[in-house]
């Protein structure tokens, strides 16, 4: 069994308990209950041409170990916010990535009342649209969905979910195939995973070889392998509009100096 396999069996078994019907009236509702958070995409679509970065909150991850174990969420956020990151993204799987959807909801407390907002994606396995309500009810501006982990229905189904809870999408593929299903899907943000999640190996040759293929208008990410300034370039020269920074940003002693060099070199 390969370690994505691994992975969703668990978040199904995860949140087995949870389960229950979710309508997409029960999340118009909730969208219109809640405060509207801050746009996702609005964010990634930087006028001034500079690549947008989205800095990542993860403690822990299957290829690389323990990264920062004790790190806080709301602290390092705060660190992310400081340097004018873009937007970021949160783990909230705690079996894998340690972390929670805690994380999620105090960094965006904190951000709606000490303002600039920045959006946050929740960046978990998603199965099913109880998650997609969890992420809402939590200050999200948007959802992962893993192609590759889910059948077209389900994707259906989380995608019809998102719209409905006012939150964006980033679309998450890692070869042609499974951009020709995110496209069928209407995606409007795809990211290509530079890491095999299968085997956790690393190939940014995967944003070169996908992102031209893109569509005009739909937001290109370069997801995984991004730990330099010139990682940065070569992957916004294929066209990406964004990159999505984990475990370099978590392992630096000065996380908001280096996203300032990558804005400073790109």
């Amino acid at each position: 069994m390969d370690k994505l396999t691994e992975i969703m069996m668990h978040k199904r078994h995860e949140i087995a308990p949870l389960l229950r019907p979710v309508f997409i009236d029960e999340l118009l509702e909730l969208n219109a209950t809640l405060p509207r958070p801050p746009s996702f995409l609005q964010a990634l679509r930087r006028p001034d041409g500079q690549l947008a970065v989205i800095a990542e909150i993860k403690r822990r991850s299957p290829s690389a170990g323990v990264i920062s174990a004790n790190t806080g969420a709301l602290e390092q956020a705060r660190r992310y916010r400081a340097a004018e990151a873009s937007a970021l993204s949160i783990l909230t799987d705690e079996k894998y990535f340690g972390g929670t959807l805690a994380d999620l909801a105090t960094v965006t407390k904190d951000f709606a009342e000490n303002l600039p907002a920045l959006p946050c994606l929740r960046k978990d396995f998603m199965v099913h649209p109880i998650q997609v309500q969890q992420a809402r009810l939590a200050g999200a501006s948007a959802i992962l969905i893993i192609v590759r982990a889910l059948p077209d229905e389900e994707i259906t189904s989380l995608h019809a979910a998102a719209k409905a809870a006012g939150l964006d999408v980033l679309f998450e593929i890692h070869n042609r195939e499974e951009l020709t299903r995110a496209l069928d899907h209407n995606a409007q943000i795809i990211g290509v995973n530079n890491r095999d999640l299968a085997v956790f190996k690393t190939d940014l040759t995967l944003s070169e070889q996908l992102i031209p293929l893109f569509p005009k208008g739909v937001i290109a990410v370069s997801e995984s392998g991004i730990t330099t300034p010139a990682d940065a370039a070569r992957v916004k020269a294929a066209g990406a509009c964004a990159v999505l920074v984990g475990e370099a940003l978590m392992r630096s002693p000065d996380p908001a100096n280096l996203i300032r060099d990558f804005r400073r070199r790109i």
